[in-house]
């Protein structure tokens, strides 16, 4: 397994596929993704998962954690998400955070993260924001 910088229009089609894809392509494209730090996991030259990082006054927020479903369930996420909070704590954020579909909040805890209990709808999903104070 190997975590790189990637583009991120190299992070669209599984963001597509594994997170909305009964929405346009176009909708997962970010506004902000000219702004952020992509970063791909590959296992062999396979890109499998993905992840989209942005840093604001000491805080580093990551969207778009996905992993292709075959690939899922096998530590990828996992060591994606203790790759960025190491990055973070090499940066000197202050607090690594995302928004979390509610039903995956139990991935995030295990990792560290706290539920904020600040819950939210977007398309149709709940989602809550998970943070870590680093």
């Amino acid at each position: 397994m190997k975590i790189k910088i990637i583009e991120a229009s190299e992070t669209w089609q599984i963001r597509h596929e594994v997170m909305w894809p009964d929405q346009p392509f176009e909708f997962v494209q970010l506004e902000e993704d000219a702004l952020g730090l992509h970063l791909g996991v590959y296992l062999q030259d396979n890109l499998v998962s993905i992840v989209s990082c942005f840093i604001n006054d000491g805080e580093m927020q990551f969207r778009k954690l996905a992993t292709l479903e075959e690939y899922q369930g096998k530590g990828i996420g996992s060591e994606l998400v203790k790759y960025i909070l190491q990055l973070a704590k090499e940066k000197k954020m202050k607090k690594v955070w995302c928004n979390a579909r509610v039903n995956k909040k139990a991935f995030y805890e295990k990792l560290g993260m706290q539920d904020t209990e600040h819950v939210f709808e977007k398309a149709g999903q709940e989602f809550t924001i998970m943070e870590v104070l680093i």
